[in-house]
């Protein structure tokens, strides 16, 4: 993170673009995001987050395969979409990850869904974190949920136990395109104390 990016730049004044100019993002940059990002917190060090930047028209066509048709243009205009995913056998990598952890690990018996909320919470965890990064190295983002995320695992993680959890845009933000922030809850209305 350079020196001149502050809490503001990346926290208040930042913003959920919709729409991208047409300067591209280099793959080094993307490199980088993720060397950044994968210091997140999660669960036992368990990284379960996986992502899949889609860069090429192929790659493109296929997350608009998936996607609502509100977000086509969307994802047209970004020069980056992020299938920000996790993987169901996370605990795999304990060994390197977690090697205090107990093996075999607890998890691989877990109920499917069990072992889905946990990998799902922890991957929209380091998720956020990717933002935040993003953001810190100069890159606008948009998440966006509305797709179709058995398409997206049937065109891209067929055979493996990676699932998907939301789209990312990333890029240079057409600030032209937004519109006027909207508001957010109160802290009385959000927060209280026990």
């Amino acid at each position: 993170m350079s020196s001149d990016v502050t809490l503001e730049t990346i926290l208040t004044e930042a913003r959920s673009f919709k729409f991208y100019t047409d300067k591209p993002v280099e793959e080094e940059k993307l490199r980088a995001l993720y060397e950044m990002a994968k210091l997140a917190p999660s669960a036992s060090n368990s990284c379960p987050m996986r992502i899949t930047f889609v860069t090429s028209e192929e790659g493109k066509a296929k997350v608009l395969e998936a996607s609502m048709p509100g977000n086509v243009d969307k994802i047209k205009s970004a020069p980056v979409t992020a299938i920000i995913a996790y993987d169901m056998a996370y605990f795999d990598h304990y060994p390197t990850l977690a090697p205090h952890m107990e093996m075999p690990s607890k998890e691989a018996s877990l109920p499917e869904a069990k072992l889905e909320m946990l990998a799902l919470r922890n991957s929209s965890l380091q998720a956020g974190f990717l933002m935040v990064a993003a953001r810190s190295m100069g890159l606008d983002c948009g998440p966006m949920s509305g797709f179709k995320n058995d398409v997206i695992d049937n065109l891209f993680y067929e055979g493996t136990t990676w699932r998907s959890n939301f789209l990312l845009n990333l890029g240079y933000g057409d600030g032209d395109k937004l519109h006027p922030r909207a508001a957010r809850l109160s802290f009385d209305q959000a927060c209280q104390f026990a």
